[in-house]
């Protein structure tokens, strides 16, 4: 089975249930071999909204990328997100980063995700879980990529009360 690279994210409600609500929803499906630190971060884009927790997991999927998406679409509506602004406030919000060494450009789907390389959120947490794992694209290795960034400290900090929260039992979504 390929190996995909998963962002969870959460601002609204209780964010780590949400994520470990998330985690527990990706099943049968999706078998997650290993998950990052959890990071709180600075909302991009639309700014006037409450801090995220941010993580990224390594999974196991027999789903072809465009299915995949829509598990976790389904997944996001299963736990209660509703629709509203893009980039705005979200319950829950799911994305595949990376999907094995797959180039995919399709109307729903990008693959690799096209703002990965920019996204401290989701790249400081994938560079810490999968380092050497190169960009299908780019050719630069996760933590390449990540020191690219720079001083990232002013945009995400380690969560701990949000990682010892996902190491309770996780809830049925």
């Amino acid at each position: 089975m390929p190996t995909a690279f998963l962002a969870i994210g959460s601002n609204l409600g209780d964010r780590a249930a949400n994520l470990r609500r998330a985690l527990a929803g990706l099943a049968p499906d999706v078998l997650v071999e290993a998950v990052s630190r959890c990071y709180e971060t600075e909302p991009a884009y639309v700014l006037d909204q409450p801090r995220f927790y941010n993580l990224v997991c390594r999974a196991r999927t027999a789903l072809e990328p465009i299915p995949l998406l829509h598990r976790l679409k389904a997944l996001e509506v299963g736990l209660g997100r509703e629709p509203g602004q893009r980039y705005g406030p979200r319950l829950v919000d799911l994305d595949v980063l990376l999907y094995g060494d797959v180039l995919l450009e399709a109307h729903e789907l990008t693959v690799p995700h096209p703002r990965l390389p920019e996204r401290a959120f989701v790249l400081v947490p994938l560079a810490e879980l999968a380092p050497e794992v190169v960009h299908p694209r780019l050719g630069l290795t996760m933590a390449e990529l990540c020191r690219r960034l720079g001083d990232t400290q002013h945009l995400l900090w380690p969560a701990p009360e949000c990682d010892q929260a996902l190491t309770l039992s996780p809830e049925a979504p």
